[in-house]
């Protein structure tokens, strides 16, 4: 077998063997080194991993991890709710409306999926399980709503598209997720509201405290987490500033929302919220920075090269082929996390988008929807992890429930695969490069 094979069975080899998954490709790309090219070239492995992490955009993933630790600790999730309840009221399926609309609102200032799902859930599990919504559902529509995350700006995900495919505007990208995101949003909340129609769940039971809190009342206790969204995305907007310093102003705002505003951040939560952000952080730039490895013993090989063209001899219709991809990528959602995806799967699709001249913000937005649906799909299902573990069930008790929504949610993708001008409307009216 040539040594490209080689590499690709030893990062499988690995990662069913439990290897974490920047070791696997740390450990294969050496693989690939030795046999493929010369054990003298692993003095280069030092080299592609600083290279890999030395990009400026990057520095934006750890200040948008801490804007949303800073966020959640704030007690901005629970002001958002009482809004939401407030503004909705007591009708059936209420509180499942209210989770969907809080899950997308926090996905504007944290970017992550967990992050997301673990601050809806502390404060919507108690009220929905109050209020009759049996505890699987609940932890399943967080889970999948929280999602959204990874498609409303700002999202780490596309963050790191955007470093790999070169020549691709954040700021489109950013612009071209919005209205995905929203109608991912409102193709879980279809099914939510059907589901609590029919079995009479009653949203009507108040999140604790809002039954004496008006909608003037709680909306301006939620105007510092409202005007979040609006003003990193209406930074960037009118060009005050870049989105790696979109990043430093979000994570000044909310550490002035938690100290002054809601006072429920002090100086030694906000110090201990820096430790658990490097930590995050950490893994994150883990990752990415032993990809680097594998990366370059794939380009040095020619193994990224022969898959690209492996899947492109499958078929010359581009649209079976999209569908193709994109159910490679749902697999690997649901097995891995969005940064590996990217950094295993991007080297092999960017001659396929190229080859098939697929706008790359749009197939991008395509990527992030699939993967999305990843985060709450078991077996994996970061997200639905987070929300079982507040909710104290069992994974398994959530598989039907997360069924119906990866339903609901591909066929909102299915809409952006079919019309391209859901998601790249904004940013050509906004006049960004797609």
């Amino acid at each position: 077998m040539s040594p490209d094979v080689w590499m690709i069975l030893a990062f499988a080899g690995l990662l069913i063997a439990g290897v974490p998954v920047a070791f696997s490709l740390a450990l294969s790309g050496a693989v690939g080194i030795v046999l493929g090219l010369s054990p003298d070239m692993l003095a280069t492995m030092g080299t592609n991993t600083y290279n890999s992490i030395a990009k400026y955009p990057l520095i934006a993933i750890p200040l948008f991890i801490l804007t949303g630790l800073i966020f959640e600790r704030s007690g901005v999730a629970l002001r958002l709710v009482r809004f939401a309840q407030a503004l909705i009221g007591p009708r059936h399926g209420g509180l499942a409306l209210v989770a969907v609309l809080v899950c997308m609102i926090m996905g504007g200032m944290s970017g992550s999926g967990p992050a997301d799902a673990a601050a809806v859930a502390m404060v919507m599990l108690p009220s929905m399980t109050k209020a009759g919504y049996p505890k699987p559902f609940s932890a399943t529509l967080i889970a999948a709503s929280a999602s959204t995350a990874i498609l409303i700006p700002p999202s780490v995900a596309l963050i790191l598209y955007s470093i790999v495919v070169p020549g691709v505007d954040l700021r489109a990208l950013f612009a071209a997720g919005l209205f995905p995101g929203i109608l991912a949003g409102l193709a879980l909340l279809v099914p939510a509201m059907l589901v609590s129609k029919r079995y009479g769940w009653e949203g009507g039971t108040p999140v604790e405290g809002a039954e004496r809190l008006s909608v003037r009342t709680t909306f301006k206790q939620a105007i510092p987490a409202l005007f979040a969204p609006v003003l990193i995305l209406g930074g960037l907007r009118s060009g005050l500033f870049t989105p790696t310093e979109a990043a430093v102003v979000a994570v000044a705002y909310g550490a002035i929302v938690g100290l002054f505003l809601t006072r429920e951040l002090s100086l030694r939560d906000l110090w201990e919220l820096l430790g658990e952000a490097a930590i995050i952080s950490g893994v994150v730039m883990l990752i990415i920075a032993l990809a680097g490895i594998f990366a370059w013993a794939g380009t040095m090989l020619g193994t990224f090269r022969h898959l690209a063209e492996w899947i492109i001899s499958l078929t010359d219709n581009g649209v079976l082929l999209l569908i193709l991809v994109m159910l490679a990528v749902l697999v690997a959602g649901m097995l891995l996390d969005a940064i590996s995806i990217y950094l295993i799967m991007m080297p092999i699709l960017i001659p396929v988008m190229q080859h098939f001249e697929w706008n790359p913000v749009w197939f991008g937005i395509l990527l992030a929807m699939n993967i999305a649906i990843g985060q709450f799909t078991p077996p994996v299902a970061v997200n639905l992890m987070v929300t079982t573990e507040v909710a104290k069930i069992r994974l398994e008790q959530t598989l039907g429930w997360a069924l119906l929504f990866v339903v609901a949610m591909g066929c909102a993708l299915a809409l952006v695969a079919l019309f391209p001008a859901i998601a790249l409307w904004l940013p050509s009216v906004l006049g960004y490069n797609v």
